[in-house]
């Protein structure tokens, strides 16, 4: 299929006017109320006032990463069929892998494998492994073990996926849970391997006037523990490229997603409002190593014809 650019271009103009025209007033509003607002707007009648410059120019002719997938999207499939469903996605143009831990996760079929014989089959598909995400409780209660499948597995890194807290949890309570992940990265950092920490868009609310996210980076040691940012939080008015930056060296990777506010829904990279020319430029400063492709499977192969064009 032929993916004419000319068409996203012009679609893409108008999805930025309506992600510029909210996003110039969230420092007043709260993430709900902008979402909400965004979603009830539904349309362009109201994004045309404002003048926005775009250069329509695929994401592989601008900075070049390896391109990957998280497996979290596609788990289904993947535990009927690993190595077929890996070699499926390589098949679409993704060079690397983001694993789920089994254990941790509970995906019994993918437990029987050691790191060496996951890291195996993950190469037979034609693709590398240096990164998987764990739960908090496992990293509390089988530290040892993940750094021992990780280092067997040739990775160099473990990702946090979520601290777990509660809804209810006090700014204290993140910061209790940061501490705590230092003292992992700590010990996997003694192992030659990088703690990462990975956001979702909970930590993008503000509790006693700052932004959680922003405590986080101030609490989180910058050397024991980077920080693997979700551009899906465009859809709530916040910018990768904009934390790529603010805050150089923090981050290791990224999760990768693009997002229409007239479709309300993740679309294919480059079919949506992030600027991809500014995540790219500013890549390299933040210090991202990896990239991972996280959305709607649907979206897979577009998003890696995009990537890869040129």
């Amino acid at each position: 299929m032929t993916i004419n650019y000319s068409i996203i271009f012009t679609a893409k103009i108008t999805e930025a006017k309506f992600y510029n025209h909210f996003t110039m007033n969230m420092k007043s509003i709260s993430r709900r109320k902008f979402l909400g607002a965004s979603l009830a707007l539904g349309g362009a009648a109201m994004v045309t006032q404002l003048p926005f410059t775009l250069q329509a120019v695929p994401a592989g002719k601008m900075y070049k990463l390896p391109l990957g997938f998280q497996v979290w999207t596609i788990r289904e499939e993947l535990l009927k069929d690993f190595p077929g469903t890996l070699k499926k996605m390589a098949g679409l143009g993704y060079e690397t892998v983001e694993m789920c831990s089994p254990p941790g996760y509970g995906w019994t079929p993918l437990m029987k494998y050691s790191g060496r014989e996951m890291l195996m089959v993950i190469n037979d598909a034609g693709l590398t492994f240096e990164s998987t995400h764990y739960g908090m409780a496992e990293l509390r209660d089988h530290l040892d073990d993940r750094i021992a499948f990780a280092a067997d597995s040739g990775q160099k890194q473990i990702i946090l996926s979520s601290f777990g807290l509660p809804g209810n949890a006090t700014m204290d309570d993140w910061k209790r849970a940061a501490d705590e992940l230092n003292e992992i990265g700590r010990k996997t950092k003694a192992a030659g391997i990088q703690t990462g920490f990975h956001n979702h868009h909970g930590e993008f609310e503000k509790m006693d006037g700052v932004l959680i996210y922003d405590e986080l980076l101030r609490w989180l040691d910058p050397d024991l523990v980077k920080m693997q940012f979700q551009v899906a939080v465009v859809n709530i008015g916040f910018r990768a490229a904009d934390y790529f930056n603010k805050y150089p060296g923090r981050f290791i990777s990224a999760h990768l997603a693009d997002w229409s506010f007239l479709q309300n829904k993740n679309v294919a990279l480059g079919q949506g409002v992030v600027d991809w020319k500014e995540f790219f430029n500013a890549a390299g400063k933040g210090g991202l190593k990896n990239i991972f492709v996280e959305m709607d499977p649907a979206t897979f192969e577009e998003s890696a014809r995009f990537y890869n064009q040129g």
